[in-house]
């Protein structure tokens, strides 16, 4: 697969932090107009006391609309484990397109059975309104952008190209925190290194927006790295390292790690693309499957 990969334009991309799941979600505008995407939204919740709340969005919402812009995409990098989309929130609100990888009907037919979901919870990608196949380009006003399908992490992570700036979601962590677990239903580390070496292809001079970051050592929290920089400190794929030895790294690694805290109210959102999904009566309700994950 050849990408169509254009350098010379550089979008202003806005970065925002959420302390509560150390996820970065962004503003990605086009140079050339007022179009813009949202990368990766957030939606607050207390778990323990089972109350959804829309700070992190509202912020979103507010940036979008005091710098004049109009919203064309959400884009979701994956079906996240371990924070909620706020997609239709923001849709509601601004307009735009929610898009995610087709490889979604294949995460909704896993949890489908996991969370026991009815005959009425559609397994075909239908809750959003593009389904991103590998190489698929679409516009954010005059700003062309690319989908690039990079599974391992789960089957249907993409990295969305946007010029000389990529989100890589989960795939890649800034070059100490090294690479996503690859433990989850359908994930892979052999998969997940391929993915990554499809990323380091990419000019060196490329920008790229992790989804996640957690400090390693303490640090200050980052989020923006380049290909270059992955290839010569990446502590898990840099410098040339093996198949072989990433994969018996990420597989001991992964058998080390607690499941993510909100994985549970997260998988049931946002394979429904945000959506909360509700009882017989219509009021919004989440399930606990117990021994399934």
């Amino acid at each position: 697969m050849t990408y169509p990969v254009n350098m010379s334009i550089k979008p202003e991309v806005q970065a925002f932090f959420d302390e509560a799941t150390n996820t970065i979600s962004y503003i990605v505008k086009d140079p050339s107009s007022n179009a813009c995407a949202i990368v990766d939204s957030v939606m607050d919740i207390d778990y323990a006391a089972g109350r959804i709340t829309y700070d992190h969005a509202d912020e979103l919402i507010r940036q979008v609309q005091s710098q004049g812009l109009t919203l064309e995409w959400i884009i979701e990098t994956h079906v996240h484990a371990d924070h909620l989309s706020a997609a239709p929130y923001i849709q509601q609100t601004l307009g735009g397109k929610i898009g995610i990888g087709a490889k979604i009907m294949v995460v909704q037919e896993t949890f489908g059975k996991v969370f026991n979901e009815g005959t009425e919870f559609q397994r075909d990608g239908s809750q959003f309104d593009r389904l991103f196949d590998d190489g698929d380009v679409y516009m954010i006003g005059k700003l062309p952008a690319f989908a690039m399908y990079t599974p391992g992490h789960t089957p249907a992570c993409m990295v969305h190209v946007m010029g000389d700036a990529a989100f890589v979601g989960d795939t890649l962590f800034m070059p100490d925190g090294g690479s996503a677990r690859a433990d989850f239903p359908g994930g892979d580390a052999a998969t997940l290194y391929d993915s990554i070496q499809k990323v380091l292809a990419l000019p060196d001079d490329m920008r790229l927006f992790m989804c996640h970051d957690y400090g390693p050592n303490g640090r200050d929290i980052q989020w923006e790295t380049t290909v270059g920089e992955e290839k010569a400190q990446n502590i898990h794929v840099g410098q040339g390292k093996t198949k072989e030895d990433f994969v018996r790294f990420r597989t001991e690694r992964d058998a080390t790690l607690a499941m993510p805290r909100l994985i549970i109210p997260s998988l049931q959102v946002n394979m429904r693309a945000g959506d909360v999904p509700t009882d017989s009566d219509g009021n919004p309700m989440l399930k606990v499957p117990l021994n399934r994950l």
